[in-house]
C-alpha cells in the first residue's frame, strides 16, 4: 500500500554491443628478461607501447633469440599499433648458463662484459685471486649498456684496489628453448598453465578478447603452427579468431615447392594463415607472420576497428624479401600461384612492398567462403565474438518472450548499423520455432539464427576489351 506517485525502472529493451579489439595479437616467444621483470616467464603481459613492452620484457635487436622483440618494434614502432599481449617462455631458472670466475682487467676504473642475457642479480665481483668478495653498491656499480652488455664500474670510496678482477655471474640460454616451451602444456598437480595453454587466460586477465595468435620464429614448426590453429578456433570454449604461422623447411628451395609441402603436413585450416617467404628492413631479418599481424590491425584500424577489408594489396614495411639468406623476387603470376594455394606472401609490383594473398590456409581443398577468405573469416569470428561478449550478461534469464524479443530486436538494429554502413551487405536474425524443440526449451536451450553477408574482397577484376568497327564511322564525320 502506499500513497503518491511511485516509479519503477524497467531494463532497456535494446542493448548496445561491447566492442572488440578485432586484431589483437597474442605473440609467444622468447624475451631479454635480465634487462625487465624477471617474473615474466609464462605470464600473459598487456602492453600498450614499445616502453611498456621494454620496461616488462627487455629489448635487444636480437630477434633470432629473442623473439618477441621483433613483435615490439614490428607493432608498436613500425605498424604504429597497440596493444599486444607478450607470452615469454624464456624461464631465466632454467634455460642458463653459468660463468664462474671469468678474469676482468678494468680500465679507467670499468670494464664491460660483451655478453648479452647477464642477470644482473646474479653478479658476483671478486679479486683476481678469488679469496675476496666486492659488495655491490658498495665497491662496484653494474648497468646495461645500450648493447645489453653489462658495465662493471668501481666506487672510488670501495675497496677494489687492482685493475684485475674475476667476475662470476648467470646468463640466459635461449638456446636451451625448445618447441615443447612454446607449446606448453598444464601441469597435472597444481594446474599451473605453460605456453600456448596460457591463451584461456588472456580474457580472463584482461577482458579483451584475442584477434591474432602467433609465435615467430616457432610457428614454421608443424606442431606450433597446428596448436596455434586449433587454440584459435575455441578460445575459452567461446571466442575465435586466427592463427598466423611461417613456412619454413630444408625440404622447400623454391616458391614452387610449398603447396606440396602444405599438402603433406596436412597444413589446412580455415583458422590459420600461412605465410612465405621471410623478410627484411635494412638489417633486421622479420618473420611475414609479424608483418601481416601489423598490416592486420593497421588496416582494421582504418576502418572502424572492424575487420571486413583484406589485408592483402595493402603495404609492409619491408625493403626486401628474404628466405634461407637469398632475396626472394616473386613474379605476380608466382605470387597467385601461391594464393591460390592458401598462402600469403609479399609482392613488389605496383606499389611498393605489399601483403598478397586473401586465402586462408582452408584454401583449396575447402571452398566455403566464410572459411577461406581471410576477411569474411574474421568478420564470422568478430560477429560471433560480439555476440557472447555483449549477451552473456543475459545468460540464465527466465526464457519469456519479452527476453527472445529483447535479443532479436538488439542484434538486428545492430546488423542495420553494419549494413548502412556496408560493413556487411545485410544481415538478419530469426528464433525459428522448428529449430528451438519443446524439449531444449525445457531444458533451458535457446537458439537464434543469424544470416550476415560480408562483403568479398575484388580479388579478381576483370575488364572485357572490344574492338568496335562502329567507330570507324568518324572518319566520315
Amino acid at each position: 500500500m502506499g500513497h503518491g506517485i511511485r516509479i519503477y525502472e524497467q531494463a532497456t529493451s535494446l542493448l548496445p554491443p561491447r566492442s572488440v579489439d578485432s586484431a589483437l595479437p597474442v605473440v609467444f616467444g622468447t624475451a631479454p628478461l635480465n634487462m625487465g621483470k624477471t617474473e615474466n616467464v609464462n605470464k600473459p603481459v598487456l602492453c600498450y607501447s614499445y616502453a611498456d613492452a621494454v620496461e616488462e620484457l627487455g629489448y635487444l635487436d636480437d630477434y633470432a633469440n629473442y623473439t618477441l622483440c621483433e613483435m615490439m618494434h614490428a607493432y608498436f614502432v613500425m605498424y604504429g599499433c597497440k596493444p599486444v599481449v607478450f607470452v615469454n617462455v624464456l624461464d631465466p631458472a632454467t634455460h642458463k648458463t653459468e660463468i664462474t670466475g671469468s678474469a676482468v682487467t678494468l680500465a679507467d676504473g670499468k670494464v664491460t662484459i660483451p655478453e648479452t642475457g647477464i642477470l644482473k642479480d646474479t653478479i658476483v665481483v671478486k679479486d683476481s685471486g678469488g679469496t675476496t668478495t666486492y659488495v655491490l653498491n658498495t665497491d662496484y656499480t653494474v648497468a646495461f649498456d645500450s648493447d645489453g652488455y653489462i658495465e662493471i664500474k668501481k666506487i672510488d670510496t670501495g675497496s677494489i684496489a687492482s685493475n684485475d678482477i674475476t667476475v662470476s655471474y648467470s646468463k640466459l640460454d635461449p638456446s636451451a628453448v625448445v618447441k615443447d616451451d612454446i607449446i606448453g602444456g598444464i601441469d597435472a598437480a597444481t594446474g599451473v598453465k605453460t605456453g600456448l595453454e596460457l591463451v584461456s587466460e588472456v580474457f580472463t586477465r584482461f577482458r579483451m578478447v584475442p584477434g591474432a595468435l602467433l609465435a615467430p620464429g616457432w610457428s614454421y614448426n608443424v606442431d606450433v603452427a597446428a596448436l596455434l590453429a586449433a587454440k584459435a578456433e575455441g578460445i575459452n570454449g567461446l571466442f575465435r579468431c586466427v592463427a598466423i604461422a611461417d613456412i619454413q623447411d630444408a625440404s622447400i628451395e623454391k616458391y614452387s615447392d610449398i603447396p606440396a609441402f602444405k599438402q603433406q603436413k596436412s597444413l589446412i585450416d580455415e583458422d590459420m594463415l600461412l605465410c612465405w617467404p621471410k623478410t627484411a628492413l635494412g638489417d633486421k631479418e622479420i618473420w611475414m607472420s609479424t608483418q601481416v599481424a601489423g598490416v592486420m590491425a593497421a588496416t582494421d584500424a582504418d576502418n572502424e576497428s572492424v575487420p571486413y577489408v583484406s589485408p592483402s594489396n595493402k603495404n609492409f614495411v619491408m625493403d626486401r624479401a628474404i628466405y634461407s639468406g637469398k632475396e626472394v623476387w616473386l613474379t605476380n603470376d608466382e605470387a597467385t600461384y601461391l594464393n591460390e594455394n592458401g598462402i600469403v606472401t609479399a609482392l613488389n609490383f605496383m606499389n611498393g612492398w605489399v601483403c598478397w594473398g586473401n586465402r586462408t590456409a582452408a584454401y583449396p581443398d575447402i571452398t566455403d567462403v566464410k572459411d577461406t577468405f581471410i576477411p569474411i573469416r574474421r568478420m564470422f569470428s568478430w560477429i560471433g565474438n560480439t555476440i557472447v561478449l555483449t549477451y552473456w550478461q543475459r545468460v540464465d534469464f527466465p526464457i519469456r518472450r519479452r527476453f527472445i524479443a529483447t535479443i532479436v530486436d538488439s542484434i538486428q538494429f545492430w546488423l542495420n548499423g553494419l549494413t548502412s554502413r556496408e560493413i556487411i551487405l545485410g544481415g538478419r536474425i530469426s528464433f525459428v520455432e522448428e529449430e528451438n524443440p519443446v524439449t531444449d526449451i525445457m531444458n533451458g536451450i535457446i537458439r537464434f539464427h543469424l544470416h550476415v553477408t560480408p562483403p568479398s574482397p575484388a580479388e579478381d577484376i576483370r575488364f572485357i576489351l572490344e574492338y568496335d568497327p562502329e567507330y570507324l564511322q568518324a572518319l566520315f564525320g
